[in-house]
Formats: structure tokens, sequence, C-alpha cells
């Protein structure tokens, strides 16, 4: 689940693979977007086994054959995070409340880092044998068009953060972010949107090692990829692949990138906390209540048959 203020102040990783894919969006329409204006939550939820799909389709272009098995097996993954997943949000939202009315510091900020991550892990373990099942249905034009897709968010990636101005890319970052902040904490003042600007300004993140990372990651998708499309392997030749595939996505090969990584997380999770310790009484009351607002709807959500 991520939470509704993300400080690392880019977008998340550019989605690596096909595979990977699967796991992102679900993560994503089943965990974070249901994290968005509290009214939308359960037509959000409802819908994103088709808003999966059809993310995924701008990646792969399904053919007649894969298009009613890639919308079975989401199906199947939505109703598996339905009933198994849902409930443990609402206990980590209930946990987190407690952390919300007071100040805290860089190790609590991390915890809750800590607990998405474990979150969307599930979600990958749980994947990761049906995107096995579906790789093994590409054809060659379909990677084609993955590379594609990888080189248009390329482009995009390099819009955002790399072309333009510092300012105005360090603009850009705190826009994103203070619409974040506010889905939790609702309106900032001027005090705290110093408070993010100062620390995007000093933020180490670097936008070139994130590219590097992204295009790394795509090479060794559309590698890892290759030899198992068009019947070449079985499903379970391609599960293991795709594990193998996933744990380098989550453990870089690259031990600089792997630093870099840490301190990007801790320097997120300094962020957060120094945002939060800024807040007023009432920000803090509003951001409870947001996230007791999510819990009651996860809970509907849960209870539908």
């Amino acid at each position: 689940m991520e939470f509704p203020v993300n400080f690392r102040f880019s977008r998340p990783p550019l989605p690596a693979a096909g595979q990977g894919r699967i796991v992102l969006i679900i993560g994503v329409l089943l965990a974070a977007a249901a994290l968005q204006a509290c009214s939308a939550v359960k037509i959000a939820y409802g819908q994103a086994t088709e808003l999966a799909y059809w993310q995924l389709d701008g990646y792969f272009d399904f053919n007649a054959a894969q298009r009613p098995k890639v919308r079975d097996e989401l199906a199947r993954i939505h109703l598996w995070h339905r009933q198994t997943q849902l409930p443990a949000y609402i206990k980590t939202l209930e946990k987190w409340q407690p952390l919300l009315t007071h100040d805290m510091d860089e190790a609590q900020a991390c915890s809750i880092f800590d607990e998405i991550r474990s979150r969307l892990q599930a979600i990958s373990d749980h994947a990761t044998p049906v995107a096995g099942a579906l790789v093994t249905t590409l054809e060659t034009e379909q990677l084609e068009a993955l590379k594609r897709k990888f080189s248009k968010l390329n482009v995009e990636y390099r819009d955002d953060f790399l072309d333009g101005k510092p300012a105005a890319l360090i603009e850009k970052r705190l826009k994103k972010a203070v619409s974040r902040a506010e889905m939790l904490y609702g309106s900032l003042e001027h005090a705290q949107r110093d408070v993010l600007k100062e620390r995007i300004t000093r933020s180490v993140f670097d936008a070139r090692i994130s590219l590097a990372e992204h295009q790394r990651r795509q090479r060794d998708a559309l590698q890892s990829l290759s030899p198992l499309i068009a019947g070449q392997s079985t499903p379970n030749q391609a599960h293991l692949v795709i594990q193998g595939y996933f744990e380098r996505v989550a453990n870089s090969p690259d031990l600089v990138y792997r630093r870099y990584q840490d301190n990007l997380t801790r320097d997120s999770c300094k962020t957060f906390a120094a945002l939060h310790n800024s807040t007023t009484a009432a920000q803090r009351a509003h951001a409870v209540k947001t996230l007791q607002r999510y819990a009651q709807d996860f809970a509907i959500l849960a209870a539908r048959r």
C-alpha cells in the first residue's frame, strides 16, 4: 500500500517489465489507488480489474486469445486481494493512527514505509505464478510493443525530471508532494510548503541514477522474456525466471544504485517526519480521520461477497 504522501519526490519506479507491470498495476490499483479521495475508494477498487487490464493492454496489445485469460487471472488476484489483503490494510491503518497524533522521528517514519513494502511484496509473490503463465503466451511482436512503451516512458521521465531548468523541475516535484500531503493532512500552510521545498532542494534524489536503473531493469526484462515467449517455455520455467527478475528489481545487482536507494529511502523518511512534525493538532486530527475513513471503506469492500 502506498502511503498517500510519497516523499521520494520522483514518480514510482518506471515499470521495468511486462510481468513486473502486473505487480505494479495490481499494487497501485488494488492497494494504493484506493487511498485517494475517500468518496472514490469503493468505485476505484470495484473497477480495479478492468483498469489493470487496460493498463497492461497498453504495454502488450493483447490478442483475442489472451484477453479473456488476462481478465480472468486479474479477477482472481482481485478476489484474493479483497479477501486477504484488505483486512491486513485495516489493521495497518489502525496501527498508524496513533503515530500521527504526535511528533515522529526518522525510524518511525521508515517503519511506515517498511510496512508498505511488505504489503506490495505480498502482491508480488501472489502474482508471480500468474505472470509466468501469461508470459508464455506472448508473441514476438508483443515484445516489440513493450520496447516501444519503454522508450515512451523514458521520454516522459526525462521530461518530468531531467529536461528543463532546475528551479522549474523543483517546482514540479513540489506541486506533486504538496498534493499528496494534502490528501492526508488537508491544506498545508506556507511554512509547511517551505519545509517540503527545502527538503526537495536538499534531496539526494538523482534523476540520472534513477533513470539508469530503470533502463537496466528494462534491458533485463526484455532479455528475460525473450526465451520464454511463443510457447518456448512452460509456466513453471517462466515462473522461476520471473522470480529471479523480481529479485533483481528488489535488489539491484548495481551496488552503487543499491547504496543510492538506501540513502533515498532514509531521505524520504526524514522528509516525511519533518513535514509531519510541522503540522498542527488540527491537521493531525484530520490525518487520523482520513485513515479512519479509509479503514471503514476497506472494511465495507472486504465484506462484499
